[in-house]
């Protein structure tokens, strides 16, 4: 059995996880959450101890305190003085004691309608739930928590429901907390900002709370609604490690507390500072989901089992193991001045060095010339695309490829027909002035006319027009929300909007599922699993530098599979960095992701295509094993000046190596392979032949180039074992 109860425990067993709980007073508390345990003999009781004063809820038993136990329930005003994860105010107070009532074992996931939900196709997915009632307010709380035999993966969610006559406003209700022992721990957060976004940051803690959020209305470019808590040292290869992600993308918060007793409190959910909901008699409210995966042979294998989770359970299915195509987007190329004739002449030249989606970005709709104006007005821009969208569409399919449009739904220029005829539809607090940013405004998604006309608007136009690809924009943050007339209204708004969003993305995607959607916001302004599981593909950020894409590539792959990062080559100088990379650098960098291209192909010379067409010759023959092999991160000699990695399929491995700065008196780096077949042979591109015990116990010699911003990209076939 995976998930089952004995003597007052509950066992909570995935692939190589386990959680164990114990119902105690009345109150679920934590024995043990890490690697899988088959035999428990009740090694680690639970002890009662008077610490320090700390308030007990029993007058019999002063030992009792429940600031002083490990929970996955922290609740605020019983003695409990960490963290709290549920605060429900009535008229008189913002007390609750949820105690356990219930249990429930069940095959299959939880189906929630309203948010997005990890999904199972394999039907060995298991769910136990807990039923908490707080017998005074009449609330119940059921605590979710579902297994998958396949995977070292837990996920849970929350429901809180309102069986009273009485109105409540809950305050703060998290997706998930747990208590973990006093151990020597490392947390791992991904932070950053535009154009450098999920920057791995490695932190220790002392007593007291850390937390990363986000209240800009999105996950941000600046933090990351996941965590990864690590023993201490915790590397590549080694240590055990756990991953909590949020399904999310709005408006979140991950904290981290260290108490008194060096014991280590871990919470997540939505934001509360902008957060508060009305809960209404005999209504719900369900928060969303939780991914927690384990690891107990370091980071590596973390990203191995976050990966396949997330291909198997979140990514859309259809496209989760189908191959992305190598487009050209003519954003870089041209930006707001184009016309037909020049797309045109761009997609012959894209033809002919082997790309296979045309994608029009911005500027192809209303009056757009710039991004002053015209977002809302979903109609094809006559004057740029003389004979109009269908005939330009028509002309790509004639090439021999696909086409792909960009829109940015949420958003609306107040120099728009559309705001004309609907400036109530935007978010604006009332009597406040606009707060614009790139001069463009939000469209409130929390306003059910706005959430219909964006889906009819969408739909008719994928309807009418054969379009392969949508890159979906959206370029600001959210601010100055108060469209109501009351507090209660306007803190309920943001999460309202996430739910107004999550509508329209499930309504797209399920009537229009041959289309291939990309996620971008202002480059990965949002990029969660809350967005990856309607769009399986994400725009990594919109700096295009190779040197710094590097850094940016590597970090998002510790959680996030290949096949969901698009990567691009773009021009030299880059257009953010100014930098000049070598081209053959720019390529093998780009190929590490869903390879495309962000420059105008017509002002290239003669042997630059000729690199770009066998540079997209090779990908296409090494694209399986980078989007859907495994991953992994290698060990070089100079870890701040050099990178490598490996894509490992059942008959290919893809090393690349990348060096950025030329430097003196170093010995060579020497990169030793993982997860290969030993007692295999295998050949690279020269016809050297190496087997696979010396590839991963020996390693292979990276040359010293004197040349900054060098690569080298080694593509084994294995050929016989020995």
């Amino acid at each position: 059995m995976a998930i089952y109860a004995e003597d007052n425990l509950f066992f909570i067993n995935s692939k190589g996880f386990s959680l164990i709980l114990e119902n105690y007073h009345e109150y679920l508390m934590v024995r043990h959450i890490g690697k899988k345990v088959q035999t428990y003999q009740h090694s680690n009781l639970l002890i009662d101890k008077d610490h320090s004063f700390s308030p007990a809820p029993f007058a019999d038993n002063r030992n009792f305190s429940l600031d002083t136990q490990r929970q996955i329930l922290g609740q605020h005003g019983l003695g409990d003085f960490r963290v709290p994860s549920i605060i429900i105010a009535n008229d008189e107070n913002q007390l609750s004691d949820f105690k356990f009532k219930d249990y429930t074992i069940f095959q299959g996931l939880p189906e929630e309608k309203t948010l997005p939900f990890p999904y199972d196709n394999s039907h060995t997915t298991q769910t136990i739930v807990f039923t908490l009632e707080d017998s005074i307010l009449d609330l119940t709380l059921e605590i979710y928590f579902s297994i998958y035999e396949e995977s070292s993966t837990i996920s849970t969610h929350r429901k809180l429901i309102n069986h009273s006559s009485n109105q409540y406003k809950i305050k703060k209700i998290d997706s998930f907390t747990i208590d973990l022992q006093p151990l020597d721990y490392q947390f791992i957060t991904f932070q950053g900002a535009y154009g450098r976004e999920k920057e791995m940051v490695i932190d220790s803690l002392k007593q007291g709370t850390h937390s990363i959020s986000s209240t800009r209305g999105a996950s941000g470019h600046s933090q990351s609604p996941s965590l990864i808590i690590g023993e201490n040292k915790v590397n590549e290869s080694y240590g055990e490690c756990i991953a909590v992600q949020l399904m999310y993308s709005g408006n979140f918060h991950v904290t981290v507390q260290k108490n008194q007793l060096r014991e280590i409190r871990v919470s997540t959910g939505i934001e509360p500072t902008l957060f508060e909901w009305r809960l209404d008699s005999n209504t719900d409210f369900v928060t969303p989901a939780v991914v927690i995966n384990f690891s107990d042979a370091g980071l590596n294998q973390l990203t191995h089992i976050s990966h396949d989770y997330i291909l198997n359970h979140i990514m859309p299915h259809k496209f989760a193991n189908q191959i992305r195509p190598i487009l050209l987007n003519n954003w870089e190329a041209t930006y707001f001045d184009f016309s037909y004739d020049k797309l045109i002449n761009l997609a012959k030249v894209a033809k002919d060095v082997g790309i296979e989606l045309f994608v029009l970005d911005d500027g192809w709709f209303g009056n757009r010339f710039d991004d002053n104006r015209a977002l809302g007005d979903w109609f094809v821009n006559e004057e740029k695309l003389s004979g109009g969208l269908e005939q330009l569409i028509t002309e790509i399919h004639n090439l021999g490829m696909q086409f792909g449009i960009w829109f940015e739904p949420e958003m609306i220029s107040e120099n728009s027909e559309l705001y004309q005829a609907h400036p109530d539809w935007v978010i604006r607090a009332k009597d406040r002035n606009h707060i614009y940013s790139r001069n463009q405004l939000v469209l409130d998604l929390s306003n059910p006319e706005v959430v219909n006309f964006i889906k009819e608007t969408l739909s008719h136009f994928l309807t009418a027009y054969d379009i392969d690809y949508v890159k979906w924009d959206m370029n600001r943050n959210i601010t100055n929300v108060g469209n109501h007339f009351t507090l209660s209204e306007n803190l309920m708004q943001s999460h309202k909007y996430m739910l107004g969003l999550y509508e329209i993305l499930d309504y797209l995607t399920q009537k229009h599922p041959n289309v291939l959607f990309e996620s971008c916001a202002g480059g990965g302004g949002r990029n969660d699993l809350g967005i990856m599981r309607y769009f399986p593909q994400v725009w990594t950020s919109d700096n295009t530098d190779a040197i710094s894409r590097i850094q940016l590539q590597k970090d998002m792959t510790y959680l996030y599979p290949t096949i969901a990062m698009g990567a691009h080559v773009s021009a030299v100088p880059n257009h953010q960095t100014g930098r000049i990379t070598p081209l053959e650098t720019r390529n093998h960098i780009a190929m590490m992701g869903n390879l495309g291209y962000e420059l105008d192909l017509t002002t290239m010379s003669a042997d630059e295509l000729l690199k770009i067409k066998q540079c997209i010759a090779t990908y296409k023959t090494i694209r399986s094993t980078v989007q859907l092999g495994q991953l992994t991160r290698l060990e070089t000699t100079h870890p701040t000046n050099e990178y490598a990695n490996q894509f490992v399929s059942d008959e290919m491995v893809v090393l690349t190596y990348v060096k950025i700065l030329s430097d003196v008196e170093f010995s060579e780096s020497v990169i030793k392979l993982k997860d290969l077949d030993e007692k295999a042979y295998y050949v690279d591109q020269s016809n050297r032949v190496y087997s696979g015990e010396e590839l991963t116990v020996i390693g292979i010699t990276m040359p010293v180039n004197q040349q900054d911003f060098y690569s080298n990209q080694i593509i084994f076939n294995k050929i016989k074992e020995n």
